[in-house]
């Protein structure tokens, strides 16, 4: 076999269809668009969503907000509840990394904010990005001290 005798499969490839060829072509005349109106123009015819006149279907859905549109810039915290931590030891030292090495947080990417949710008893030193004052408060009761870690 050589380059020359190589040949698409049967039915592979179509002959596009010719309109306006005249009569006998059977898609002469007006090349079967029909008569006269908007879809026989060139250009012509509607958008996809247009309806005839009803109300469009995307101005009878309710306005998108919240999520939809969201602040580029916006910093997404991995949120750790105390809660979490009620099962470290006392004089602990909880940072990022070690909320990953027990499986608190997923991955190091996002910054860390801990949040006031649940009871602490043990005194422990957290270093977080961010923590809430409910938080603080619960930590610093129980004797453990708490650093911010600048991003």
């Amino acid at each position: 076999m050589e380059l020359h005798e190589l040949k698409p499969n049967e039915g592979a490839r179509k002959d596009r269809k010719r309109k306006g060829r005249g009569t006998a072509s059977g898609y002469g005349k007006t090349s079967g668009r029909g008569m006269k109106g908007q879809n026989s123009r060139s250009g012509g015819g509607v958008p996809a969503y247009h309806q005839g006149g009803n109300l469009p279907f995307y101005r009878k859905l309710p306005f998108k907000r919240g999520e939809g549109f969201f602040v580029v810039n916006r910093v997404r915290y991995a949120e750790v509840n105390l809660e979490k931590l009620s099962d470290f030891p006392a004089n602990a030292e909880v940072t990022p990394e070690v909320l990953l090495e027990k499986g608190i947080l997923k991955n190091l990417k996002q910054p860390v904010k801990i949040l006031g949710r649940g009871e602490i008893s043990v005194s422990l030193t957290v270093k977080a990005h961010k923590i809430s004052a409910n938080a603080q408060e619960k930590i610093e009761s129980a004797g453990g001290t708490v650093e911010i870690i600048q991003a």
